[in-house]
């Protein structure tokens, strides 16, 4: 094809490409593109691959709108510049790294440790992938000022990513998350990079970091006796052929348990995810194995972590021996069920206690706390708020556990993102207790809908695609403010939060209250009957999103599926009401 037929923005970070120091293979390849992949060039240089809040994030390839080496090295040098700026009275600057088991991440992770050490930084590289919660640990334990994950958590085979943390163990928030996108927006060429020296200052690290996080992992542990007594509980686990694998069987072994199955199929880390159609322990594809293993040796418990180790999928088994996939929401509850009544058993429940849980996850969280005698703090959507809610309650609380519906758990704050480590090992002593007291995980999470009511929940993403659909998204959001439903289901509805203006609307009584959180496009509906719907458009996608929670009481556990059916035809009420069907 002609160069010049193309844009100009495309042509030019095309002709750059073909012109500048990059590497005989990368020039070739471009050349075939355009002799014959036009769509696939225009595809890989109509851009530069965007730095966002959470890093960058996409398929991998040649090109500036791809995942690749140079993509890569130029983000970190707006990174450490960034950094520097934001230290100017340090002499030695620190960073820690890690990766997962995707395709390119080590070598992703290798040139991440090239730019910052040939930027003056001493870098920690671990000397084999890792998970991302120990990434976060790693950042605050080696007294860091920065950290990068080279992951792209469940995506499919063909992305990657990059996830920068701050020196709190945290990703990015403001205003470090757009100070650090400005510096990155900075670099517009690989002449801009800092490529060469400081080999000396790249150090590598490894067990002596593992046991450090294991040891915090394994003081989690609230009832050590129990896991002694039903250390023969039969776990199944799989990886999903992730960076899982190098702690959570280890760690399980560690607190005692002894009868640990592993997936064996997907226990071999691999970048192409051979044995599920996608590596996200939310689908029950990527379940099915470890279900299967399930029900051939009669396990008890059920878990999957993603390929960077940060979430978790669990399945339990009924009465009936039937196996269910529960969702982020019943895994939270349970967790946060576990920890506050077995701390306020204990006395523990001093100096102002808290959870964090997120806008859009499940109000059984906070029912639960609250019951207790335990703060809920409600922040936005990801897990870097709630990490930054932490850093913010330093001296002034305690912080027992948290985490946000799509899979992801934190307990203790020694981690400051979500932690898949942790978190397995908390479910697996929940299913000894459990055990102790002839229950299974399954009967607990009935107990808690008994107590607090059956809380189930559902989530509707709207598509809308290109200048036309981000268009209708905008134009939605506005008449949902303007206009307001005054019902939802026949429920009327009581409050509006908009977290927009951070205005809290009693429609009651006519009181406004201040919200305190962040701006966000974020609408929330509170109606009579205790449902709850939040609106908000995608960050990263061309989409909106509507979530729903319901409840109703649940006096028996005979009635389970009755009501839980119930509760699903609730929410699909709620959107013909809505008019979303």
């Amino acid at each position: 094809m002609d160069l010049n037929t193309l844009d100009p923005t495309t042509r030019a970070n095309v002709q750059a490409w073909l012109d500048g120091t990059y590497d005989a293979e990368t020039k070739q390849v471009i050349r075939d593109m355009i002799d014959h992949n036009p769509n696939e060039l225009v595809e890989s240089f109509y851009r530069n691959l965007e730095f966002g809040t959470g890093g960058l994030r996409g398929i991998m390839g040649v090109g500036t709108n791809r995942m690749n080496r140079y993509t890569v090295a130029m983000a970190t040098q707006g990174l450490a510049n960034y950094v520097r700026m934001s230290n100017p009275h340090e002499e030695s600057l620190r960073a820690a790294i890690s990766h997962d088991s995707r395709n390119h991440s080590r070598e992703f992770a290798e040139i991440t440790a090239q730019v910052l050490a040939a930027n003056g930084f001493e870098v920690f590289l671990f000397d084999g992938m890792r998970p991302t919660p120990e990434l976060s640990f790693a950042v605050r334990h080696l007294r860091c000022h920065t950290g990068v994950m080279l992951t792209a958590s469940h995506n499919p085979k063909e992305y990657n990513g990059y996830k920068a943390y701050w020196s709190d163990g945290c990703q990015l928030t403001a205003p470090h998350d757009t100070g650090v996108i400005d510096e990155v927006l900075k670099i517009k060429d690989l002449s801009d990079v800092h490529l060469d020296g400081g080999k000396e200052r790249i150090h590598t690290i490894g067990d002596e970091v593992d046991t450090a996080f294991l040891s915090h992992v394994e003081a989690n542990a609230i009832h050590p006796e129990l896991i002694r007594r039903h250390h023969d509980l039969k776990i199944v686990y799989t990886p999903l052929h992730g960076t899982g694998i190098t702690l959570i069987p280890r760690m399980l072994k560690q607190l005692g348990f002894t009868n640990v199955n592993v997936v064996e199929e997907q226990a071999v880390p691999d970048g192409n995810f051979p044995t599920t159609p996608s590596p996200n322990p939310e689908e029950h594809a990527a379940m099915q194995m470890a279900v299967d293993l399930a029900k051939r040796i009669d396990a008890d418990i059920v878990f999957a972590s993603d390929p960077d180790a940060d979430r978790v999928g669990v399945a339990v088994k009924r009465p009936d021996g039937q196996w269910m996939l529960i969702n982020g929401n019943q895994t939270l509850s349970t967790i946060i069920y576990y920890l506050v009544n077995q701390w306020k058993q204990a006395s523990r429940l001093t100096g102002h206690p808290y959870i964090v849980s997120t806008i859009v996850t499940s109000e059984l969280p906070g029912d639960i706390a609250r019951r207790a005698g335990v703060s809920c703090y409600n922040v936005l959507t990801g897990f870097k708020w709630i990490g930054r809610k932490i850093l913010e309650m330093e001296g002034q609380g305690t912080f027992i556990g948290g985490g946000e519906e799509s899979y992801g758990y934190m307990i203790g704050d020694f981690v400051r993102d979500k932690d898949a480590v942790s978190a397995c090992c908390m479910i697996a002593e929940i299913a000894a207790w459990a055990a102790e007291q002839g229950k299974t995980f399954f009967d607990v999470l009935v107990d808690i809908y008994k107590e607090y009511g059956f809380y189930r929940e559902g989530l509707l993403s709207v598509v809308r695609k290109g200048r036309e659909g981000a268009a209708e998204i905008s134009h939605m959001m506005d008449t949902y403010r303007s206009t307001p439903p005054t019902s939802i289901n026949g429920s009327p509805v009581v409050r509006i939060d908009d977290l927009s203006t951070l205005t809290s609307r009693n429609l009651t009584t006519g009181a406004c209250t201040h919200i305190d959180l962040p701006e966000s496009n974020v609408l929330q509906y509170f109606t009579a009957d205790g449902s709850k719907i939040t609106v908000r458009p995608s960050g990263t996608e061309p989409k909106i999103k509507f979530y729903f929670s319901v409840k109703e009481p649940l006096h028996d556990a005979a009635d389970f599926d009755r009501v839980e059916q119930a509760l699903l035809a609730k929410i699909e009420a709620i959107k013909q009401s809505m008019q979303l069907g």
